[in-house]
């Protein structure tokens, strides 16, 4: 059984930074892409970043040039480093992986349990 085990997360002013990372722990070979989605009350869950096995990035528009996703592969961690931070940024934020557990090579969705994030004054 694969698990996302999310550290860090908070209560910070606005104009303030943060950081979040990501352990998978388990058994398995792989792991593709790794995301941090984020939901705000009342409102649907929204990619944030995503990171690719090869380190190619993507961002939500509205955090591009605050936030930087990276990952260690040789840690099996994802991280998300805040900027900036707005109160708008403040929501539940989750970290997402496509494991690889088998040889077929079949990648599986697994999520973090949610971390709160919380940009106010």
């Amino acid at each position: 059984q694969v698990q996302l085990v999310e550290s860090g997360g908070g209560l910070v002013q606005p104009g303030g930074s943060l950081g979040l990372s990501c352990a998978a722990s388990g058994s398995f070979l792989s792991i593709n892409n790794m995301a941090w989605y984020r939901q705000a009350p009342g409102k649907q869950r929204e990619l944030v970043a995503v990171i690719r096995s090869d380190g190619r990035t993507n961002y939500l528009d509205s955090v591009k040039g605050r936030f930087t996703i990276s990952r260690d592969n040789a840690k099996n961690t994802e991280y998300l480093q805040m900027n900036s931070l707005k109160p708008e940024d403040t929501a539940v934020y989750f970290c997402n992986a496509f494991v690889i557990t088998t040889t077929q090579g079949i990648a599986y969705e697994y999520w973090g349990q949610g971390t709160q994030v919380t940009v106010s004054s």
